[in-house]
């Protein structure tokens, strides 16, 4: 008999379940944050000042995702309205050394990162004496250990404070169904705070369903993903070189192995930013790059778990964001929140069907159009005609 194929063990995901998920800026003060925020979201927030804590409170954007699968949707059905998909962006206010114990503005800072389902990590890399480092010098590895430092101290502190809540809990003793869940959930809690004392993020370690239930609520900030930005001088960005590149790259396989880098220039994104679609394509074919934004959004988007699914027709093209994983009822409910609850069938084909075959009439006729019921698990870039009955009233 042959060997049994061995099944890969899906790691066991963290955060919230939601489709609204919010990715914010991190870093410490100085470093471009406000600047890529702007430059991401092509908003202003006036001039960012050279100074630490320019940006006192979160300012919040919604930002396009990049998507070619929508752009050749639009083009084929030339709808009188389209809905791309967009991602949540928070610019932070810069964090400091000491920030966990207070400093800067402290608790403030790390309560915003809090609200927040995953991290953009900017670190600076490049030298400019009219830019003040808050440290002195350019030494990227030293701010990551600095930010990554701060977080875990916070969570410590706040892991802390729930066991002590727990272990007063289970004092009482007892068989319970109760007090064997507030057991289990004492000792998830201590493997949480061992692992962080060794120096270790939550995101890194394999939790089992039961564990994940418990860390959820904690909000936790080493447990949500990062996507590390590395903004690099535009000399260095042109080039894709610079001598702290390799120390970073190996910062993150040492503290955070898995976890995306990008090089970015935050400078040279700000003056693409400034300039029309033709101009900033004409700049990027001049100078032999192109801009990072991009993929820095769909690499997020990776990060969070985040997929798409499509409706389509002359009317509308729009893009709907879901959680990987979802079933056919629940992405009915990101539609309507009815068509949750009412859900009959959906009708259901890819867009690599679509683009293989060129049309809606060619992909019927091929009889590619599948009907599926309530376990069907929506894959990314399916397009979806979703049948539900009426609501009951």
């Amino acid at each position: 008999m042959p060997p049994k194929k061995q099944v890969k063990e899906e790691k066991i995901l963290l955060g919230r379940p939601g489709n609204s998920l919010k990715s914010g800026i991190v870093g410490l003060a100085n470093v471009g944050k406000s600047t890529l925020f702007q430059a991401i979201t092509k908003c202003s927030l006036g001039n960012p000042a050279n100074f630490p804590y320019a940006t006192i409170d979160p300012e919040e954007a919604r930002v396009l995702v990049p998507d070619e699968r929508f752009d050749a949707l639009c083009q084929m059905y030339k709808p009188k309205s389209i809905v791309p998909a967009n991602l949540t962006v928070y610019d932070i206010a810069g964090l400091t050394r000491g920030a966990s114990t207070g400093a800067g503005l402290g608790n403030a800072f790390l309560s915003h990162i809090r609200a927040v389902d995953a991290i953009f990590m900017v670190v600076r890399s490049f030298d400019d004496a009219e830019i003040i480092h808050v440290e002195g010098d350019v030494d990227p590895c030293r701010d990551l250990d600095i930010v990554s430092d701060e977080l875990r101290i916070k969570d410590i502190e706040f892991v802390e404070k729930s066991h002590e809540k727990l272990v007063k809990e289970t004092r009482r003793g007892g068989q319970s169904l109760e007090m064997k869940k507030l057991r289990e959930e004492q000792a998830t809690v201590e493997k949480i705070l061992e692992m962080l004392k060794a120096g270790k993020n939550v995101r890194a370690g394999n939790w089992s369903p039961k564990e994940v239930e418990v860390i959820n609520p904690l909000f936790l900030l080493t447990a949500k993903p990062v996507v590390f930005l590395v903004n690099l001088s535009e000399k260095d960005y042109i080039r894709q070189k610079n001598k702290h590149l390799p120390k970073i790259a190996a910062w993150v396989k040492e503290h955070a192995e898995g976890d995306p880098i990008i090089p970015i220039s935050v400078s040279f994104e700000e003056r693409l930013a400034a300039m029309t679609d033709e101009e900033s394509a004409e700049e990027c074919k001049n100078l032999g790059t192109k801009s990072s934004l991009p993929k820095v959004i769909v690499t997020m988007r990776k990060a969070l778990n985040l997929g798409s699914f499509f409706t389509t027709g002359t009317d509308e093209v729009r893009q709907w964001t879901i959680r990987n994983g979802t079933k056919a009822p629940q992405a009915a409910g990101v539609i309507h929140g009815d068509f949750e609850k009412t859900f009959i069938q959906a009708v259901v084909y890819n867009y690599s069907v679509l683009k293989e075959e060129g049309d809606e009439a060619a992909v019927k006729a091929k009889g590619k159009v599948m009907t599926k019921g309530k376990d069907y698990v929506v894959e990314d870039g399916d397009i979806l005609l979703i049948k539900a009955g009426a609501a009951k009233g």
